[in-house]
């Protein structure tokens, strides 16, 4: 086994070494120019007797950033990716955590960077080249002494005291993780993903690791191509790519324009994977429908989990209304359902979801009382230490012995003396036809459920008793919304997540 995934490019370029393997709108690198710039790059770093250090990696998304992600792992240190839309307040706090020994970026950016980080060193990936300067043999001895529990990489999630949280995640960690896709998906090197996700959120994990592993090719998706819906189709067709690993909302727009009947994708794409959030079937069966020889596949996990421990293959029909599974555990990772007890839930009950194995986060990076909130001793086990990690995520077993997400633990509210999951709401209004995007919050002030909607003609306003008129079928009469808000469109947060911050802003 190996100890650094940076052993998997080696591999690769002796493979593939003109095959391209990673492309942006500017540039479409092989595996050797990829190579011999991360190496280079790491040359640099060693230098500076940097080892098992935090690197910052601040510059726009491109094939070079994830460059500087791959000197980092061969340098034997871990990186961090910076936004650098993110407001300057928020980097000034990832900083203050990370404390980084290096930052990475390029020369346009300097005065930005040496202001927000002044003591830091700063390396220029633009002026590293993908020629061979020798043997690196000072890079390889420095890889040479990382262990596999040694991070690979943090990054930061939204803290509910506003303070980011530094997740923490080691080689094995993804290198598990990525063993599995290859499995459970049969990813070759004649495959090509379409990268939707941010560096800085962990569904890129994916799409990075698994080009890295297999010789398949990763495009870097402009983000100004998801504004249109068929010119994003068309990007997808003329750079034949058969795998995308999306937010659920980037397909939901597709969808909602009919952007599917209007450009066909049949025979195109081979796998449709999401993750992130809810998936609605409305949504999903829109897609299955114009692109019915596609592998459709539900992936579930937080952060801490190395992007996600179960998955579910799309294997028979649902209606509109059906939640989608988000099904069973990956193989080397175990799932429990605990109730308040931390007892295993009984048929039918619903309870937390909890994590074990490989796929766990280290921790929260120089955060040890969060990490103990949620990163605990497995209540079953009393015979030896074993961590589990603790999801937050209300979920249950359906009849077929899949695992099906009801909401987040802080979504579960008290309305009338019920105890209510505001997701079971969400997916019985997104069933609707007159209904794209929704989102179901609970106005504590006033004990109101309040359904946000996505306004799509202004004369075309659904009135309250009409939704509830549709979906009294599908869930009790006390789960029913009292309030409907209507927005232009639904915000969505740096992921592609609903932002449900900006939406209780509303409330106030």
């Amino acid at each position: 086994m190996f100890s650094n995934i940076t052993y998997w490019l080696d591999k690769t370029v002796k493979k593939y070494p003109d095959k391209i393997g990673y492309a942006d709108e500017i540039q479409k690198l092989t595996f050797l120019q990829v190579y011999r710039k991360a190496l280079n790059l790491a040359e640099k770093i060693v230098e500076q007797n940097c080892f098992k250090m935090p690197i910052a990696i601040y510059m726009e998304k491109s094939v070079d950033v994830l460059i500087s992600f791959f000197a980092a792992a061969y340098s034997g240190n871990f990186y961090s990716p910076i936004d650098v839309d993110m407001p300057e307040s928020r980097i000034k706090k990832i900083l203050e955590i990370l404390k980084p020994r290096i930052i990475i970026t390029k020369r346009n950016l300097a005065e930005t960077i040496n202001a927000l980080a002044p003591d830091a060193v700063v390396i220029f990936e633009d002026e590293v080249t993908d020629v061979s300067s020798g043997s690196y043999e000072k890079v390889f001895e420095q890889r040479d002494r990382t262990c596999d529990t040694d991070l690979l990489y943090v990054l930061f999630t939204s803290g509910s005291t506003g303070i980011p949280k530094g997740v923490t995640i080691c080689h094995r960690a993804v290198m598990d993780y990525i063993d599995c896709i290859e499995d459970i998906f049969h990813i070759t090197s004649d495959d090509r993903f379409g990268n939707q996700a941010p560096f800085y959120f962990d569904n890129s994990i994916l799409d990075i690791y698994t080009t890295m592993k297999t010789g398949a090719s990763m495009y870097i998706i402009p983000q100004k191509v998801f504004a249109w819906p068929i010119p994003l189709l068309k990007y997808l067709d003329e750079n034949k790519i058969n795998t995308i690993f999306w937010v659920p909302s980037a397909m939901l727009m597709i969808a909602k324009m009919k952007a599917l009947k209007a450009y066909d994708m049949r025979g195109k794409l081979k796998r449709v994977l999401f993750c992130g959030e809810v998936m609605p079937n409305k949504t999903l069966n829109i897609w299955r429908k114009y692109v019915p020889d596609a592998v459709f596949a539900n992936l579930y996990g937080p952060t801490e989990i190395t992007d996600a421990c179960t998955y579910y293959i799309a294997d028979r029909e649902f209606s509109d209304a059906e939640p989608l599974p988000i099904g069973r555990p990956m193989k080397n990772t175990d799932v429990l359902i605990l109730n308040e007890k931390n007892e295993p839930v009984k048929d039918g009950e619903s309870g937390e979801l909890c994590v074990r194995g490989t796929s766990l986060s280290m921790g929260y990076y120089h955060n040890p009382e969060k990490t103990a909130e949620v990163f605990v001793q497995n209540p079953l086990n009393e015979a030896y230490p074993e961590i589990i990690y603790r999801t937050g995520d209300i979920v249950k077993y359906n009849e077929y012995g899949e695992i099906v997400y009801l909401s987040r633990k802080d979504f579960q509210v008290k309305h009338m003396g019920h105890r209510i999951e505001l997701g079971e709401i969400e997916t019985a209004v997104s069933s609707l036809d007159e209904v794209s995007g929704n989102c179901c919050l609970y106005d504590e002030k006033r004990s109101k459920i309040v359904l946000f909607l996505e306004e799509n003609f202004p004369e075309e306003k659904i009135e309250l008793e009409k939704i509830n008129q549709q979906i009294k079928n599908l869930i009790p009469e006390y789960m029913l919304p009292n309030r409907i808000v209507y927005v232009d469109k639904m915000p969505l947060n740096a992921n592609g997540k609903t932002d449900r911050k900006k939406l209780k802003e509303l409330l106030e």
